[in-house]
């Protein structure tokens, strides 16, 4: 339980949430009331090539509005892609609208555009939080996975194109002014991504329910994200067109994205992000690969809020430890660091690379580099 006494926020909510089944048919409404006529849709090939990008264009166009496409984003985007679909939008121009339709990399592309587009130099000078002095454009976040919960943060998660460090660029402009969560778009999601997208959503429930910055508010979107999450995992994997159990993983991927934007993450994702830049690993099962660890590595010293997790989701594991091994073993994901044919020698490396990252920072349990390198040992 979180002591008030202790804690302050200061919780700004803006972001108006459309959920449904087929909520994908008022974009072009909810376009209409933001912005128009000329919208920048960004988005990724795999979207292209299951029709949901042709479909969204074609409901933009039937509300008379004017839609360009960038499709060009890869999982984990680097500023390149960032640059890419700025000039885009300059061929184009004006732009009066941006929308992200497709998992987190999408959407963060989106945002990194409008970072750009209204504020120009580059993604660089972004690095940190509330770096843009200028307006920037609506926009309309859809995410397509349960998974990174961008749709709801102020933070674009952007590389750099020559080293792949991962840079958090936040501004509260950056935020979607509107967001359609339409469970039926995630069944198109093959089923690796299905899983590698919520073992990140629940990582950012767990980890963001124990930050250093959590909160009431902050705990209030995790614990529901959780308790949505945990008893949905294995379900959608036995059943991808269960609609209802969709509408559970993507609402609660949305809250934990909810509870990061309102507190913060943890060691769990400042150990996966120099393991993803160096072996192109999914983020989702880089995070899932530290998670037991990490829990294990903080439990005396948030035990307690672990414990009110598992009764949360009533585990028929009392170890929120083991209850993540359990979802891994359930989706036939590797269980340890060298079944990736990660090389010894590159853990020192690793270690020593996740001392800056930021969200290490907000762990409960404090790292050093030490303590960083244990943990990859423990998860080879």
């Amino acid at each position: 339980m979180t002591d008030l006494t202790t804690k302050t926020f200061n919780y700004d909510p803006s972001i108006r949430t459309v959920f449904g089944a087929n909520s994908l048919e008022q974009l072009g409404d909810l376009a209409r009331q933001l912005a128009g006529p000329r919208v920048l849709l960004v988005t990724d090939p795999g979207i292209v090539q299951a029709g949901i990008a042709a479909k969204a264009q074609t409901i933009l166009e039937q509300a008379a509005l004017e839609p360009f496409t960038f499709s060009e984003v890869a999982e984990n985007p680097t500023t390149a892609h960032v640059e890419q679909g700025v000039h885009c939008a300059r061929q184009h121009a004006p732009i009066d609208l941006i929308i992200g339709l497709g998992g987190g990399s999408a959407m963060d592309c989106a945002k990194g555009i409008n970072f750009i587009l209204t504020n120009g130099g580059k993604m660089e000078d972004y690095w940190g939080k509330n770096k843009a002095p200028q307006p920037m454009l609506p926009s309309i976040g859809v995410p397509t996975t349960a998974g990174t919960g961008s749709e709801a943060q102020s933070f674009a998660l952007i590389a750099q194109a020559e080293t792949h460090e991962k840079m958090a660029c936040g501004d509260r402009k950056a935020r979607f002014h509107t967001v359609i969560l339409d469970p039926a778009l995630t069944t198109s999601a093959p089923p690796t991504v299905t899983v590698a997208t919520g073992l990140d959503a629940i990582a950012h429930a767990i980890e963001s329910y124990v930050s250093t910055a959590h909160n009431p508010i902050s705990q209030l979107f995790a614990r529901e994200a959780w308790r949505l999450l945990a008893p949905t995992f294995t379900t959608v994997l036995a059943h991808p067109a269960d609609l209802e159990a969709r509408g559970h993983m993507l609402l609660g991927a949305h809250l934990a994205g909810m509870a990061i934007e309102n507190s913060m993450l943890g060691a769990a994702h400042a150990c996966a992000n120099p393991l993803t830049a160096r072996y192109s690993i999914s983020h989702g099962v880089a995070v899932g690969l530290f998670l037991p660890h990490v829990i294990r590595y903080n439990n005396h010293t948030v035990g307690p809020l672990y414990n009110e997790l598992c009764d949360t989701a009533q585990l028929t594991h009392a170890d929120l430890a083991a209850s993540i091994d359990q979802f891994k073993a359930s989706a036939g994901l590797p269980q340890r660091l060298r079944d990736l044919q990660v090389e010894t020698s590159d853990l020192p490396q690793m270690a020593h690379q996740a001392t800056d990252q930021w969200t290490g920072t907000f762990n409960p349990r404090p790292l050093t580099e030490a303590d960083f390198l244990y943990l990859y040992e423990a998860a080879y």
